[in-house]
């Protein structure tokens, strides 16, 4: 059987049409740098990157060392190669621009370098998000409100999965599609085309320790859920909750679900806990492509105009039947 890499697949997408040249290479060079991210994951503490950084985000969390890490190796993968505008990161406050002697290009990169990295300490999986924009070069250097782009610009989205394989799942705006690391080949290969989020499913995530703030929508919901076969649903559910959004959403790609950080009294004041540009638009064009729906509870994810940056919003996505019913929830309150 034939084995297909990533280069091979996108060159093949760009063949037809799908991608641009320049949005192949940039993609290549993301994957690159995931591989460098991965190979530090796996260490652990043989490489000593275990613990806190001793610094604060731009979020005002603690870093770990690996976030430093993660976003230091994205960053100087992606300067020279000439595709990009302009970069942000989750962990930088301001726009990163290219270096004035390397060539700049007509796309936007943003990223959450490593999601989930609460769980690094623990041998539990995290991951990287990105999402790429476009930026139109005849408007000059990148800033901020370049990036202020809807989730339905985005030229394409992923994220890499470092689990016991490392993965990358992948859309260019014609299907969602997964790769897997083969260590020993320095290669990813396509090992799942058109990843289809099930329509039916058991399954739910979210954290569950802060349902006494939820709004009574989710309170609602939830509750019907864990009445399982006695209740209105008919079923039993499980609840699964691994606290790295990439490890939740690639299981209900896998397996179908819903993921739920919604809107709840501790986080009301910052507009929600996920942040829109780094970790809510790229998931959301990848459950959509993949045939499911992300909202926020009230709003379709992709459909949002941001204000800025560092915009936080919440976060409900998965089967679409299950996404319309907790949506329809809060359309009555």
């Amino acid at each position: 059987m034939r084995r297909v890499t990533l280069t091979q697949f996108l060159i093949e997408q760009q063949r037809a049409g799908r991608i641009t040249a320049d949005l192949r290479l940039l993609i290549e060079v993301v994957a690159r740098a995931v591989k460098a991210i991965s190979v530090n994951v796996s260490k652990g503490a043989l490489a000593g990157i275990l613990g806190e950084a001793g610094t604060d985000n731009v979020q005002g969390e603690a870093q770990k060392k690996l976030d430093v890490i993660a976003n230091e190796i994205l960053l100087q993968a992606n300067e020279w190669g000439g595709h990009l505008a302009a970069m942000a990161s989750e962990e930088v406050e301001e726009v990163h621009h290219i270096p004035f002697d390397y060539p700049k290009g007509g796309y936007l990169l943003l990223f959450d370098p490593l999601d989930g990295s609460s769980n690094i300490d623990v041998n539990v999986s995290v991951g990287t998000i990105f999402s790429v924009l476009r930026h139109d070069k005849e408007a000059g250097e990148a800033t901020e409100q370049s990036f202020l782009q809807p989730g339905t610009s985005q030229a394409a989205a992923g994220y890499a999965l470092y689990g016991p394989s490392t993965l990358l799942v992948l859309t260019v705006g014609s299907g969602v599609h997964g790769f897997t690391l083969d260590r020993e080949m320095g290669s990813f290969v396509y090992t799942t085309p058109f990843m289809t989020v099930p329509e039916e499913t058991q399954e739910y995530a979210i954290n569950a320790s802060n349902q006494r703030f939820w709004e009574p929508p989710v309170q609602r919901y939830v509750e019907e859920l864990q009445q399982g076969k006695t209740g209105p649903r008919g079923k039993d559910f499980n609840m699964r909750w691994v606290a790295s959004m990439v490890a939740d959403v690639h299981r209900i790609l896998t397996r179908g679900g819903i993921f739920m950080y919604p809107m709840d009294e501790k986080c009301r004041d910052k507009g929600g806990k996920l942040r829109l540009m780094y970790e809510a638009n790229p998931m959301a064009m990848l459950i959509e492509q993949a045939g499911g729906a992300a909202t926020t509870g009230r709003k379709r994810i992709m459909a949002l105009q941001p204000e800025r940056l560092h915009q936080r919003v919440p976060v409900i996505l998965g089967s679409k039947q299950e996404v319309e019913r907790v949506t329809a929830y809060h359309q009555e309150g």
